[in-house]
């Protein structure tokens, strides 16, 4: 079967356009090389027809049968791109072709790399398939929820690798620079042969778009600096967020903050999140329209929204620039003892922002979030840090995604919310501990009996609760009033 799995791999390849007629044979025999066949038939009939992760798969389950690789999680995934890049055009002609494409419109560009990064499984399409999706109806809207499936677990054999093998490594310096692309990968490294990323001048520098390898939303993309240096944001953040939807209008992009807990994961390389997906947020009303008088090009408004958001907008872009600068340098040095905002402790600063542009109507849209990371004995995880009472659905650092009102949910929870239905259909199921209290109040809200129908949507609207209430945790100003004190120190 393999020489038909190859074969089949090959005619997906013609059909998505990674590869033309005139390539065949050298993919091929590229290909027969990394399996370490000497030979393939002269006739192949019966091509395996299947999608390209699939085919994929089938090969590499023949490479462990036959010794080619261990039966382990990096070997395979080193395979596996590597049969990939046998399919995918050299970085300079990506780029021209984008380019060119660009020149129809700025979404055929993306459309044409999105595809591209899915073909050549980059993008884990087969395990994105597995992760939960729904929208939960809250008080602030739906909310997206998602359960996070798609990242798959170590093996024993596999941490005990990375373990024996450790070793210092600086080549590339982190999963985001430029470097990775076409990085074959190492053990506790990823494999990036197939990896390929599009070069974006921005501000006379060189940044480089690609596509998460596990998108949480259509188009989820990365633009990373080509230099290795951390997050920072500054006045430049703002235009650089600016000039990349002046170029990419159907796109938004926004950065995460800049200071540990209410940053990202990866705080050491200077990057921003961009995608063609309208978030929850997105359709957030006005709680208050706000004016900031030195800036009169400038409309504003505070978001009816679970943390603490300041929308700008305006036709003039260097305005909007001006007036974001103003309210981060305003906001870093803000402190408000009666809603537990202190700027800094001693040098160590504490607030910071978490910036999103989108197009709106033709004029530029820019979300602030005020963020601040300081902790307590009561907090030691954070003051705006999800709470020890929501610990039990989340506890990560809340992020751009999440701040937008999309979870990205541990996957523990799917089993864990299905030991809970059971429990409430017919009290068989074993609940974990830490969900024992959240179970009691489910019960109590919906004392009548249930049946599965009604038990499935309770606990999606439940979770949607619990996202809306790890959102608040997040949210510097408790009330309008404490807001609007802020909003008069921006008047002054």
């Amino acid at each position: 079967m393999i020489f038909q799995y190859i074969e089949g791999l090959i005619q997906q390849g013609l059909n998505t356009k990674l590869i033309e007629p005139a390539d065949e044979t050298y993919v091929r025999n590229q290909v027969l090389g990394l399996l370490k066949l000497e030979t393939f038939p002269e006739a192949v009939t019966n091509a395996a027809d299947d999608t390209i992760p699939n085919l994929l798969e089938q090969i590499i389950d023949y490479a462990i049968e036959e010794n080619v690789i261990e039966d382990i999680f990096d070997d395979k995934e080193i395979l596996s791109a590597q049969i990939m890049n046998c399919f995918v055009a050299r970085p300079s002609v990506i780029n021209q072709t984008f380019n060119e494409k660009y020149k129809q419109s700025p979404e055929t560009a993306t459309d044409y790399f999105y595809q591209l990064s899915q073909n050549s499984n980059y993008i884990q399409m087969n395990r994105i398939k597995k992760n939960i999706h729904f929208k939960a109806d809250t008080m602030y809207g739906k909310l997206d929820i998602t359960i996070n499936m798609s990242k798959p677990e170590k093996d024993p054999e596999q941490i005990k690798r990375e373990r024996t093998l450790k070793r210092s490594v600086n080549y590339p310096k982190c999963v985001l620079c430029p470097e990775n692309e076409g990085y074959i990968g190492r053990i506790g490294y990823a494999a990036r042969a197939n990896h390929r990323v599009i070069r974006i001048p921005l501000l006379g520098e060189n940044w480089y778009l690609q596509y998460s390898p596990y998108v949480y939303y259509p188009e989820h993309s990365i633009l990373l600096a080509e230099e290795h240096r951390d997050m920072n944001i500054h006045k430049t953040t703002f235009e650089r967020l600016l000039t990349f939807i002046e170029t990419f209008p159907h796109y938004f992009i926004g950065s995460n903050a800049d200071l540990p807990i209410v940053g990202g994961s990866i705080l050491n390389h200077d990057h921003y999140q961009a995608g063609h997906y309208e978030f929850p947020m997105d359709h957030a009303k006005s709680l208050s329209s706000i004016t900031l008088k030195h800036f009169g090009n400038v409309s504003a408004d505070i978001l009816d929204w679970p943390l603490s958001v300041i929308r700008l907008r305006s036709a003039h872009k260097e305005d909007l620039i001006e007036a974001a600068d103003y309210i981060l340098q305003t906001w870093q040095n803000y402190s408000d003892a009666d809603a537990d905002i202190q700027a800094y402790t001693d040098e160590t600063p504490h607030n910071t922002i978490t910036p999103i542009a989108r197009m709106c109507d033709d004029q530029f849209e820019l979300d602030l979030v005020l963020r601040n990371n300081r902790t307590t004995d009561d907090y030691p995880l954070g003051i705006f840090h999800p709470h020890e009472d929501v610990h039990h659905i989340k506890k990560e650092n809340i992020g751009l995604i999440e701040i937008m009102g999309l979870a990205v949910l541990p996957a523990r929870l799917n089993q864990e919310i299905a030991e809970i239905k059971h429990y409430l259909l017919d009290q068989t199921g074993q609940v974990a501990d830490y969900h024992k209290d959240w179970v009691e109040h489910i019960q109590t809200t919906y004392p009548d009996s249930l049946d599965t129908a009604q038990v499935d949507q309770i606990m999606e609207k439940e979770l949607g609760n619990k996202f809306a209430r790890v959102l608040e945790n997040a949210g510097v100003f408790k009330n309008l009033s404490s807001f609007e004190k802020f909003i008069n120190t921006l008047n002054k």
